[in-house]
């Protein structure tokens, strides 16, 4: 919340804050930045809260504001003021924690975007954006029918495409080919990539274990891969 008061790219309505709630330098922050951009601020109680953010358990404060504008993906695909495109895409990912914090590590490691489909994964809801911890104010996000077209349009606009999958034929780390535009594809925990998806990739990778199990978290294969595109370019 602390993002979307201090970028200023949405419109804030209204800052709801539970009855009661115990002061601390997070909330006394928010209600600072609240202030400063005049912002109405209103005492509500705990139950009303949770059920406006469909959350069971939040932390007393909740902002009401305009939607997240979802960017055009041709958009995404152009080079970004720090260098080439490194875009997440996020194929069949469904758990809105995972895709919170899939936005949340790839911001922080520099991607200029990511791609959400419309139908096969969650909204941007306050599930997603309160695991983001503020990512999404700042990662531009394109919303497209399906996932595969998506890969099909942005290879046409001079884009590699690189899944990852435990199985990949190619180790990621090291890969060349990530110092150009890229696309990172992240499946579904359990279903991995889905076919079409796979068959669009000019190379599928893998994430190099030791361990016994099966595979990563799917917000940690990204933070690892989104990471190594940094390494890679030497930013």
């Amino acid at each position: 919340m602390r993002e979307l008061l201090s970028t200023g790219g949405r419109e804030v309505k209204e800052i709801l804050v539970a009855e009661h709630l115990g002061a601390s330098d997070v909330v006394d922050e928010i209600l600072e930045l609240a202030r400063r951009g005049s912002v109405p601020v209103r005492e509500t109680n705990r139950a009303a809260l949770g059920r406006l953010a469909g959350l069971d358990v939040h932390q007393g404060v909740l902002a009401i504001a305009e939607p997240l504008r979802a960017r055009e993906l041709d958009d995404l695909a152009k080079p970004g003021d720090g260098g080439p495109a490194t875009l997440v895409a996020l194929d069949g990912v469904t758990d809105p924690h995972n895709v919170g914090a899939v936005l949340r590590s790839a911001e922080s490691a520099g991607a200029t975007g990511g791609v959400l489909a419309r139908h096969g994964g969650p909204p941007v809801t306050a599930t997603v954006a309160k695991a983001a911890a503020g990512a999404i104010e700042h990662l531009p996000l394109a919303s497209v029918a399906r996932i595969p077209a998506a890969l099909e349009r942005l290879r046409a606009s001079g884009l590699w495409i690189v899944g990852l999958d435990a199985d990949g034929d190619s180790p990621l780390f090291g890969l060349e080919l990530l110092t150009e535009p890229v696309v990172l594809v992240l499946g579904a925990e359990g279903a991995g990539l889905s076919r079409l998806s796979r068959e669009r990739c000019d190379v599928v990778a893998s994430i190099p274990r030791k361990g016994q199990t099966a595979s990563l978290n799917v917000s940690a294969a990204a933070a690892l891969a989104c990471y190594e595109v940094l390494r890679v370019r030497g930013d």
